[in-house]
């Protein structure tokens, strides 16, 4: 089985080369190898020089996407790359430069794929902070809107999930499509992921573990989040529009109700700017029966 790490980065030189020597010390089987492919979005430290070592060595390929896509965009173009029908990739490991994988996270992955003996349509494995305990960000859901508690089965059936360590079959991303790089920030993995589970059973590996190594272990909210970070949240609601919409009536429902319910819960927290608050969960929301990006496919 041969797979392609896209690993995309954005200004995290420290983290970056962290991931990438976590990569190059991954146990795998017989038979089984892997390419490690830097997506960098046009990073402005020293992200090219911290690497230069392992592309020098042959250990990494490395892709300027040549401006800042985001992490939406910086997905589809990695994923793109990985999986375009030059590549001889027969999987795509996906991740972003704070995931940390153990040793035999690649392992554990590609040996469930093998015992499920069938088709499944991603493997997501299971993710942790620093302090060990689950990444609040990272936590997989199944069904559509329950979060998974017990990660303990060996497998067990997912619906949604991160790009922090999901692992895709490239004949899977060829057939469903790219994640949409509109999208900029939030919800393009969990909008991919269920596009896949509508079609393929899906899977948590409990066996294979890695650690997400984000600042804090805080999903973000508009109701905590200081006004320096509230502008990003014009596209969470834009965004899961898009995702929820294609439930049919019970995704268009949760919108509106939780709309409803996030602007009621500004309006009684002790926050500032919650006018600028509503007006992003209300105006997102509008924006996004608007808004159709279009599904790209693997060149």
């Amino acid at each position: 089985m041969k797979v392609a790490a896209v690993v995309v980065t954005y200004n995290r030189s420290a983290l970056l080369v962290q991931c990438v020597e976590r990569l190059r010390a991954q146990k795998l089987a017989v038979g089984d190898a892997l390419d490690v492919l830097v997506i960098d979005n046009a990073s402005t430290d020293d992200t090219m020089y911290a690497i230069s070592p392992f592309i020098e060595d042959g250990a990494v390929r490395y892709y300027n996407t040549g401006s800042n896509l985001g992490g939406a965009g910086g997905f589809a173009f990695g994923m793109n790359v990985a999986a375009s029908q030059a590549s001889c990739y027969d999987c795509l490991w996906v991740m972003d430069d704070e995931c940390l994988p153990d040793p035999d996270a690649l392992s554990a992955l590609l040996e469930a794929g093998r015992s499920l003996e069938g088709t499944w349509g991603y493997l997501s494995s299971v993710v942790r902070w620093k302090d060990g305990s689950p990444c609040a960000m990272n936590i997989q859901r199944h069904p559509l809107f329950r979060n998974i508690e017990d990660f303990e089965p060996r497998v067990q059936p997912c619906t949604l999930a991160s790009f922090v360590s999901l692992l895709v079959p490239t004949a899977v991303v060829r057939e469903v499509g790219l994640p949409h790089a509109e999208f900029f920030i939030w919800t393009d993995d969990w909008e991919f992921t269920r596009r896949v589970s509508r079609l393929y059973p899906c899977y948590v590996v409990g066996g294979s573990k890695v650690v997400h190594a984000s600042a804090t272990n805080n999903p973000g909210n508009i109701f905590t989040d200081p006004p320096e970070r509230l502008d990003r949240y014009a596209c969470i609601y834009r965004n899961d529009v898009v995702l929820y919409r294609e439930e049919g009536l019970r995704g268009k429902l949760f919108v509106w109700v939780r709309a409803l319910y996030h602007t009621l819960r500004v309006l009684l927290s002790d926050v500032s700017e919650k006018r600028r608050r509503v007006d992003l969960i209300w105006n997102g929301t509008r924006e996004g029966f608007r808004f159709h990006p279009k599904v790209r496919f693997p060149s």
